[in-house]
Parts: C-alpha cells; sequence; structure tokens
C-alpha cells in the first residue's frame, strides 16, 4: 500500500496535506497533549500497524502511549524505573522498555497494553533496536555491553562486550554489524552481532558527546552528531573514513534519515530541528526550524511519513508530541 493511501486511511493527512509551494522542509501538524508529565522526556518507538507512539517519560517513571491517528493520550505505562529507551517487536507483537535505574527491560503486550514480564539486565539500560534480520531485540546497556534478547523466548540469550556505556546504535541491515557511538571513549565502535566481539573502533579525537547516529543506507554512510563541538560527522560504513562534517544545532540526541527525500533530521535539547540535504556535495544543512527548549529527542517513522519530537514541561510550555509533516 502507497504511503499517502495509508496515511488517508488513518486520518492523519486532513486539510493541512494541501501544502503551499515555498514551505519549510517540515511542517507543523499537531501538538499532542502528554498530561501530567514531568522530567525528561527520552526515546520514542511505534506500533505503525495500531498508530501508536510510545514515549519514554524517564523522569516521571512511564511510558506515554499515544494514539496517532485520534491524536491523544491514550494510556501511561506505569512501575518502571527511568526509562530510556524502548521499542517495539511487530512479530510477537511486543513492547520493550529499557529502565536506567536498575537495568531492567519490561515487556508490555501490544494487543491490551499488560505487563508481560521483566527480564533484568543489571545496571543502565538504554538504546533498544530491533532486528528484523534475526529476529532479535538489541539493547545497549551497564558499563559496556549490548544484550540481546530473543523475543520468542523473551530471555537474554547472548551479548557483544564493549570498552564503556554505548549510547546511539544501529544494525546494518545487511549483515551482522552494529555501529555504536561510546561518547565516554569518544569514539565510534563496530561489533560482530553474529562473532560476539568489537571488531574495530574509530577513535574521535577534539570532539565529544557522540549520542545520536542514523545510517544513510543509499550512500553507505554513518551519520553521528556530537555535542562539543555540536556538528554532524558523516564517515563510510566501510572503514570509518570522514566524508564530511557540518555545524548543527545543540544539544542534540536524535538523528534519522529520511530515505524518501535523501535528509537527516537532528533533534536538538537547544529548541531546533536541523534539516540536512545529504545529496548535496558536500551535505549541507537547509532548515534550522524552531522547536521548544529541552525538545531533543525524536522519531522519524517513515510508514507514516511523520516526525515526532518530545517537547518537556518547560515555564508555560507543557509536555508534548509536536507532530510534523516532511514538504514536499
Amino acid at each position: 500500500m502507497r504511503i499517502a493511501a495509508l496515511l488517508i486511511t488513518a486520518g492523519l493527512l486532513g486539510t493541512a496535506a494541501a501544502a503551499p509551494a515555498a514551505e519549510t522542509p517540515l511542517q507543523l501538524e499537531a501538538k499532542i497533549p502528554l498530561g501530567e508529565v514531568s522530567g525528561r522526556i527520552d526515546h520514542m518507538a511505534a506500533d505503525v500497524k495500531r498508530q501508536r507512539l510510545f514515549v519514554a517519560e524517564l523522569g516521571n517513571n512511564t511510558v506515554g502511549v499515544i494514539d496517532l491517528a485520534e491524536r491523544k493520550l491514550l494510556q501511561r505505562l506505569s512501575g518502571l524505573k527511568e526509562p530510556q529507551g524502548v521499542g517495539y517487536e511487530p512479530a510477537s507483537d511486543m513492547i520493550y522498555v529499557a529502565n536506567a535505574r536498575d537495568g531492567s527491560v519490561n515487556l508490555f503486550q501490544g494487543t491490551d497494553l499488560a505487563s508481560a514480564g521483566v527480564i533484568a539486565l543489571g545496571s543502565d539500560a538504554d538504546n533498544v533496536r530491533i532486528d528484523p534480520r534475526t529476529n532479535r531485540v538489541i539493547v545497549g546497556y551497564g558499563k559496556g555491553a549490548l544484550a540481546i534478547i530473543d523475543p520468542a523466548s523473551r530471555r537474554k540469550i547472548g551479548e557483544v562486550p564493549i570498552a564503556r556505556h554505548p549510547e546511539g546504535f544501529q544494525l546494518d541491515p545487511e549483515s551482522s554489524r552494529v555501529f555504536i557511538n561510546v561518547p565516554d571513549a569518544r569514539s565510534i565502535v563496530v561489533v560482530d552481532t553474529a562473532a560476539g566481539k568489537q571488531i574495530t573502533t574509530w577513535p574521535q579525537s577534539g570532539r565529544s558527546g557522540n549520542f545520536p547516529m542514523a545510517l544513510d543506507l543509499a550512500r553507505h554512510q554513518v551519520l553521528a552528531v556530537f555535542r562539543q563541538p555540536a556538528e554532524l560527522a558523516i564517515l563510510a560504513m566501510s572503514d570509518g573514513a570522514a566524508v564530511a562534517k557540518l555545524p548543527v544545532c545543540g544539544d542534540s540526541d536524535d538523528v534519522f534519515v529520511d530515505a524518501k527525500r535523501q535528509r537527516a533530521y537532528v533533534g536538538c535539547g537547544e529548541g531546533f530541528i536541523d534539516v540536512i540535504d545529504l545529496q548535496a556535495k558536500p551535505a549541507a544543512r537547509v532548515a534550522h526550524i524552531a522547536t521548544a527548549s529541552g525538545a531533543r529527542t525524536a522519531l522519524f517513522m517513515p510508514d507514516l511519513d511523520r516526525l515526532a519530537i518530545a517537547v518537556p514541561a518547560r515555564g508555560a510550555t507543557p509536555a508534548a508530541i509536536w507532530l510534523f509533516r516532511p514538504v514536499p
């Protein structure tokens, strides 16, 4: 089914779909209130089939469940311990929530959002990724490891050790390689999950705070965003060779590639989204779009063709999900 048809069925297009000619690359379509949520908001995931967005409300010890079609808060999952990462595994219809405080991973059923168990990892469970190639759930945690979880048995079946705590990481869809930001070591490391070991390290001297990462598969490139200085580094997936670097907004925590438009979106706590043209030679920032202070986590949903930005409650600004529609 074409994306346009899917969005019309879901009720996400509406009257805002007819965009004037000369517009910014992202159009703010809706502000969905999160209700009484305090503190930091971390990462997000989506159940595309049900049009649901899961929001890790770390400071609130909850996960908000947003109905994107109705644009409202559907439910809040509680009993969590500083949830940082969240992932949805469609084959088993399960939501995985990684907790920073005790290193546990809570499971919830996709059908009714009921609790489905807990997997203990040890400490500081963080980013969650789903590997459709192997049907595994990968979680970064502790002082340095990726845990490999089997959705069928709902247990950890292996891990890959890393020198320091992993932050943002991405899976190569064509191999068993995983590219990992390790800001405490000022490096990007590459591991092989099939071999169960780290295979190379790309030192990043002169810059630090590399938390967000994305893969530009069309050009076989790794996109890593640093906080000191605030810049996007583009590296070759093959060997980590520098391709380009450019300044971006400050306090970034998420970056995504829009393959349809050959762009990257960088979400920053400074209160901006930067839009990067990946086809330009070299890549260039083409838009600097204002959001809200602290709104540094995001999720781009290609199947829904929408970018969600998590806005924390600060001053007169209430906690909300800001939903953007890419154009053209």
